[in-house]
């Protein structure tokens, strides 16, 4: 995304402050927040079962809540001494966290608490979950290590069976350091100077943590891709502690019904055989259920449930010869907004699983059927509740590492300069991108993977864009969004502002699919509702929501007139207001919607009439 004009307008709101039965919980920043955040519970934020696709569901606890913390030099062991209190899972930048202070490269994040393991996990291993934390992290119980991970966008454990001590208590402590970017890593909109489309550091915890227990062999992971064309399901599991002669056990149910089983052995990946299986699309998002069980000597070791949905994502070309985007072998216009996934109070986590759905119900209700992730992952019941919406997602990989050159004129891409990455960098990139991927792939909703975006710390593009393909053949792939151009990849990708464009369908369109991956950036400030008072901005700004839908019922007009040309797909920017940017249909706190609802949905129907591509 690109920062053009300013505009000035804001007001600050006074703090919100709340309770807990051992601490006081308030709100540290004076900045707006969402009607959500005073449903916050600080005995219980967040308190669903985080993995919908992987479900163990009766020896698990979840240990969100007040914990302590300590900000300390770099340089310097764990404290004997804590801050305060703080509430995980939100990012100590955030007011929901209760501490609201930055914490930079010369310092580190501390987190402890005590829990006991409940009865019911007794007597099994014990795995030790984090949804995500941002970024360096190393996780100790009972002083001693468990493990280390780096990444701030996907989930780790460590198995802490042999570190737990005898009696009801244990203490867990987490060290975190994010350098945010004064550092080469992953790390999307983040950065210690917000500004402009530049965003709060989110550092430390931001994902659910949680308790589990489990046999000492069991499912860790299962893998399924779905081929409508073969009918068929193909599926295989990573057991933990796998023994000779284990098997897997599948049930493809159908509601209650059995329409399919199988039973393989468990280091084997498995092909089930559908019959006149229902497809998932936009309009009917079904989903097959799945139950896995381990199977050892006719006993079954562990049982898990999960879900999929028969779909492809394809691409072939029209009555022209233009390169199309298909869904189950039929085009679909997929359009939808750029998502950023940011609250003001909680900043990268949202106060509420009320809070998270909301957003993706308003976009169906507008009439979007897709949007596109940026540069940020999801916690994974928002994947799980686009899938059973019908919501298709493009999802970017977190960016890091900027710097490089960039080029991207309406109608003609260009070369600019890839960067030429340290490697240390450059692990840092394949390695979370791998992750993010394998965690993700068993999400129908999620059709398109996109490496780079505007060639932010875009580098051996080619070699990224292919690597990624060969990674998961079962999607398509958007090398760079609005970045340096190469010859690569199932997509050619413009972002243009304010006004639609699309890339030349005689230059690129026999070979890849033409996309306008931003646009629009229509800003409007609401009183009461900005982030701050003044350096707000957007790329066109408007004075009342009345100028600003004639002029956005101007774009959707002229994407009706680049769709017959071979346009497969829009991306307008943006979901909501964040930050700094007045860009959105919905302000940052949500709670005003800019233009009429029904009206948006209205003028969005056009774009899928089948009569516009023949």
């Amino acid at each position: 995304m690109k920062k053009t004009n300013i505009l000035l307008t804001g007001i600050l709101l006074l703090p919100f402050t709340f309770a807990s039965a051992q601490t006081k919980w308030a709100f540290v920043k004076d900045k707006i927040v969402s009607p959500w955040a005073e449903k916050v519970d600080p005995k219980a934020p967040l308190p669903e079962y985080p993995r919908p696709q992987l479900v163990r569901s009766n020896n698990w606890k979840n240990l969100n809540g007040l914990w302590s913390y300590a900000i300390t030099p770099k340089s310097d062991n764990a404290p004997s001494k804590y801050d305060g209190s703080i509430l995980v899972p939100y990012a100590v930048e955030s007011a929901l966290s209760g501490v609201g202070k930055t914490v930079g490269k010369d310092s580190v994040l501390w987190y402890k608490t005590t829990i006991s393991i409940p009865s019911t996990i007794k007597g099994k291993d014990v795995l030790l979950h984090f949804g995500a934390v941002d970024w360096q992290t190393e996780v100790f119980v009972n002083g001693k290590s468990a493990g280390k991970h780096e990444g701030g966008f996907d989930p780790f454990s460590f198995n802490i069976t042999s570190l737990l001590k005898g009696g009801a208590k244990q203490e867990i402590t987490v060290r975190v350091w994010d350098p945010t970017d004064d550092g080469p890593q992953p790390r999307g909109k983040q950065v210690k100077k917000p500004e402009g489309i530049w965003y709060t550091p989110v550092t430390g915890i931001w994902q659910t943590v949680w308790i589990e227990g489990v046999q000492k062999s069991y499912i860790a992971s299962t893998k399924q891709t779905p081929d409508i064309d073969a009918h068929t399901l193909t599926l295989n599991a990573d057991v933990a502690n796998a023994q000779a002669g284990d098997n897997i056990k599948v049930e493809v149910l159908d509601g209650k019904t059995v329409v399919a089983q199988q039973q393989f052995n468990a280091k084997e990946t498995t092909v089930i055989k559908l019959k006149n299986e229902k497809l998932w699309s936009t309009t009917s998002p079904f989903l097959y259920d799945l139950h896995i069980t381990l199977v050892r000597n006719n006993k079954v070791i562990d049982d898990v449930k999960s879900y999929f949905a028969m779909r492809k994502i394809s691409m072939g070309p029209d009555a022209n010869g233009i390169q199309r985007m298909l869904l189950n072998d039929k085009f679909v216009f997929q359009y939808g907004p750029l998502d950023q996934g940011w609250w003001p109070d909680g900043l990268y986590t949202p106060p509420t699983e009320e809070a998270m759905l909301y957003d993706i119900d308003e976009l169906k209700k507008m009439g979007f059927n897709m949007i596109r992730k940026h540069i940020k992952v999801e916690p994974a019941r928002y994947y799980n509740y686009c899938d059973k919406m019908g919501m298709l997602l493009w999802q970017d990989m977190p960016s890091g590492d900027l710097g490089n050159g960039w080029e991207n004129r309406p109608g003609i891409l260009d070369h600019g300069s890839d960067k030429d990455r340290t490697p240390e960098s450059e692990g840092y990139y394949r390695k979370e991108w791998a992750k993010i991927m394998a965690d993700l792939h068993n999400f129908p909703c999620i059709v398109v993977w996109t490496p780079f975006n505007e060639a932010w710390g875009q580098f051996k593009t080619v070699e990224i864009t292919e690597w990624t393909m060969k990674n998961d053949p079962s999607r398509l792939v958007n090398s760079a969004s609005g970045g340096n151009f190469y010859t690569t990849g199932h997509i050619v990708d413009l972002h243009n502002y304010p006004h639609p464009a699309m890339p030349r369908p005689d230059v690129f369109g026999k070979n890849q699919i033409l996309v306008l991956g931003e646009f629009g950036g229509l800003g409007l400030p609401v009183e009461g509702h900005t982030w701050q008072v003044k350096n707000n901005w957007g790329y066109q700004n408007f004075k009342n929501a009345d100028e600003m839908f004639k002029r956005y019922s101007t774009f959707t007009d002229r994407l009706a007139e680049l769709i017959p040309l071979g346009l497969s797909a829009a991306v307008y920017t943006q979901t909501t207001d964040v930050e700094g940017e007045i860009n959105g249909f919905i302000t940052y706190d949500r709670k005003v919607i800019k233009m009429p609802t029904d009206k948006l949905l209205e003028i969005h129907k056009k774009l899928y009439n089948p009569a516009l591509v023949k």
